[in-house]
């Protein structure tokens, strides 16, 4: 643990440092608040934080930058539980109390909220659509042997996919399918779906059993939502590193995994090396699950440079958390 005076300067090296992404010099720190010593014994302090870990000098005449292990530090002993500013309270406010229509359209502006919000990339990882039950479901046919099942859910989803028939089919019988599917499916999950009871017509029951699974498969998987890579594009001078993370952002399966992981291990901040995903080294994510009933439904997140302001983002990430469970809770496209 650091003593009273290295954790006042510590505090202040990341402060600086987050607010002007330039290495932090010992004159400078003299005058911080809390701090008030000389630059010769900040310059001596500054010394042993970098023996012990916590700061880099980058250059030999540099000042010094936060590591990853003085930005865990400053996340776990300085970071208190933030309020949002005015100005992103009521953004919030604003969007939770206006909100409706679609999960899907719910979910992806719910992304975009959070990274206008913070500057940084955003996650929102929905529930899975199996768990949800069925309120109607229609086939309808897109000429020879293909056509579209659509399937609205309790929880706001549309499912929608394209299934290939074993011949072409009327209108006629594809609405007969459709009818039988509205007959029994409405009220079940999509996994129970699958022991709806036959017509007895083969090629009615085949058209069944395809669409049925088809939503089934489909709805097995989490729906991610990714907004603010321009924001992560713009943080780093690296052209490498900018490649690299916005790679890495359209690879939804690894943003689902990155977050699990980081739940999975207990944690709402990981800081760099710390979430194992090798081309976010330079990166932080902050991740908060969204809660119905008491029960996970999903996740929001925000993923950005390890000089991220926490306080700030870890503020939002709470927030909208809260609100988007109480929307879900209330029906989400209602």
């Amino acid at each position: 643990m650091l003593d009273e005076r290295k954790t006042a300067i510590l505090r202040a090296v990341v402060e600086e440092y987050i607010a002007t992404a330039s290495p932090v010099g010992s004159t400078h720190i003299a005058n911080a608040q809390g701090v008030k010593v000389s630059s010769a014994t900040v310059r001596n302090e500054m010394a042993v934080l970098e023996q012990e870990g916590y700061l880099a000098q980058p250059h030999t005449s540099a000042g010094r930058i936060p590591t990853d292990r003085g930005y865990r530090f400053f996340v776990d002993h300085m970071v208190a539980p933030g309020q949002l500013d005015s100005e992103a309270s009521q953004q919030v406010g604003a969007f939770f109390d206006t909100a409706h229509g679609r999960l899907e359209e719910l979910l992806h502006q719910t992304t975009n909220l959070l990274a206008h919000v913070t500057h940084h990339a955003a996650v929102v990882v929905g529930p899975r659509g199996e768990t949800a039950v069925v309120r109607s479901v229609q086939v309808v046919g897109l000429g020879g042997r293909a056509a579209t099942v659509v399937a609205v859910l309790s929880n706001g989803t549309v499912e929608n996919e394209q299934i290939e028939l074993q011949g072409e089919m009327s209108e006629v019988r594809l609405s007969a399918v459709s009818a039988h599917l509205q007959a029994h499916l409405p009220g079940r999950t999509l996994d129970s779906g699958r022991d709806v009871p036959a017509t007895g017509d083969v090629e009615l029951d085949n058209v069944c059993s395809i669409a049925i699974q088809s939503l089934a498969t489909s709805a097995a998987d989490e729906p991610v939502f990714v907004g603010g890579a321009a924001s992560m594009a713009r943080a780093f001078d690296a052209v490498d590193t900018v490649r690299s993370v916005l790679h890495t952002l359209e690879q939804q399966y690894v943003l689902v995994s990155l977050v699990r992981d980081v739940l999975s291990r207990g944690l709402s901040v990981a800081i760099g090396a710390e979430h194992g995903v090798a081309p976010l080294v330079s990166c932080s994510v902050i991740v908060k699950p969204v809660f119905v009933d008491g029960e996970q439904v999903g996740t929001v997140g925000v993923l950005g440079p390890t000089r991220m302001d926490y306080p700030q983002a870890m503020a939002t990430v709470e927030v909208v958390s809260d609100r988007l469970g109480r929307r879900l809770s209330d029906g989400g496209s209602n």
